[in-house]
């Protein structure tokens, strides 16, 4: 898929681990796991909001987009 999850690096830079940001959020470590390694199909706008909220970022940061063709759903 052409939209790619930079949560990883937004986690670096804040010296944050999963396990903090889902205690933080109320968000499950294994639905954050997903949305990090790039396989989430869909998020809330009520979860980017939190995790935007927590991670003091925008939408943006977490979300890029790579012209392209879209990966094949195998």
């Amino acid at each position: 898929m052409p939209v790619r999850v930079n949560l990883d690096r937004v986690l670096l830079d804040r010296r944050m681990s999963l396990t903090e940001l889902s205690d933080r959020v109320g968000v499950t470590i294994a639905n954050l796991s997903i949305l990090k390694t790039g396989k989430a199909r869909a998020v809330r706008f009520s979860t980017l909001d939190a995790l935007c909220r927590e991670l003091d970022c925008q939408p943006g940061d977490l979300l890029t987009f790579e012209s392209g063709p879209p990966d094949s759903d195998d």
